[in-house]
């Protein structure tokens, strides 16, 4: 059995192969787009679409893993910023108070033509924060990509004040739920 991570995520494969966990990189192609409106919906959907997109292109003994992360605050899901001003407005909704990460995981194994999908939760703490700080925040380039414009493995971890569940799911890959979907469903275990 061959293990595919539908994602071009640098932070998402090196999780991986710090639990010494074999596989080839994929990235899906797919567009994010999803008529979903709750937040774990919406990581479930695109993480099942990213996976499955994938998994069509391929034929044998594969296991298919895609993923999905967004944040959620007062109601509104915010993905990954457009630009500067974008990750400004994003940083200022979450500077000092509670909001959600979510992140949807899908496994697909084609050998036994079975999908499971699956989400994390995760409450973070973003410190109050001067505009300033915000500034020279979005300078160090860190926005680009992430979801709610921070990454909490990086300068992020300047901001966060605290956070409540699983840290790797707010780097956007809860490989904790992962093993526990591949052990329960697939009978693969990284341990």
């Amino acid at each position: 059995m061959e293990i595919v991570l539908a994602s071009g995520s640098p932070r998402r494969s090196e999780i991986l192969s710090n639990i010494g966990v074999n596989f080839s990189v994929m990235p899906s192609d797919v567009e994010e787009v999803t008529d979903e409106k709750e937040p774990e919906k919406i990581v479930m959907d695109l993480s099942r679409k990213k996976a499955s997109f994938v998994a069509e292109k391929l034929s044998g003994d594969f296991l298919i893993i895609g993923a999905d992360t967004v944040v959620f605050v007062d109601g509104i899901v915010l993905g990954k910023p457009k630009n500067k001003s974008d990750a400004f407005n994003m940083l200022r909704m979450l500077t000092g108070r509670w909001h959600q990460v979510y992140t949807g995981i899908t496994v697909v194994s084609l050998k036994q033509n079975k999908i499971v999908t699956e989400y994390e939760k995760t409450d973070v703490y973003i410190k109050s924060l001067s505009d300033e700080l915000i500034f020279n925040y979005i300078e160090k380039g860190e926005y680009i990509d992430k979801a709610g414009s921070y990454a909490i493995q990086g300068y992020g971890s300047l901001i966060v004040e605290k956070i409540n569940g699983d840290y790797y799911n707010v780097v956007g890959f809860p490989i904790s739920k992962l093993h526990d979907i591949l052990s329960r469903e697939f009978n693969v275990h990284l341990l």
